[in-house]
């Protein structure tokens, strides 16, 4: 099998589990933690771009999961959190990783939290080395090994 197939199947086994597991992922905790991720993820190359935030931000209001929440309150908030890196990646990652690390306390939905990240990082059917790294210190700022998910 191929790395993108791979990849790719990887990608839709973490959206089913994400699906089955719905119904527990609606805390305040998980909501900000994953806007967070996404404006990460969105920002991995340490800039911001309009495009790829509009990509996510439409990838946010498709995802079945997310539609626990408010879509224009996810949108606020992730907006909220790639205004913040682009203003200054590496202060605005700080603030970042302090929200996700708020998800810390309930362990499935901060592997929920992960699973996000790669998904919308993989949407664009690349999860580049930037997005990967960005997961990765995810995945520590969680108390996740980034194994448990071939990071």
């Amino acid at each position: 099998m191929a790395l993108w197939d791979k990849f790719k199947q990887s990608a839709q086994n973490m959206q089913t589990q994400l699906v089955a597991k719905k119904n527990d992922l609606k805390s305040g905790a998980f909501r900000d933690a994953s806007m967070a991720m996404c404006a990460l993820v969105a920002a991995a190359d340490g800039s911001v771009d309009q495009a790829e935030t509009a990509k996510v931000a439409q990838l946010i209001a498709s995802n079945e999961v997310l539609r626990n929440f408010d879509k224009d309150d996810l949108h606020r908030r992730f907006y909220a959190h790639a205004n913040e890196l682009q203003s200054d990646f590496q202060l605005g990652k700080v603030q970042v990783m302090q929200v996700i690390g708020k998800a810390k306390k309930k362990p499935d939905e901060a592997r929920a939290v992960i699973q996000i990240g790669i998904v919308i990082g993989g949407a664009d059917g690349d999860f580049d080395a930037q997005e990967r790294a960005v997961v990765r210190e995810a995945c520590f700022a969680l108390g996740i090994a980034p194994a448990e998910f071939d990071l």
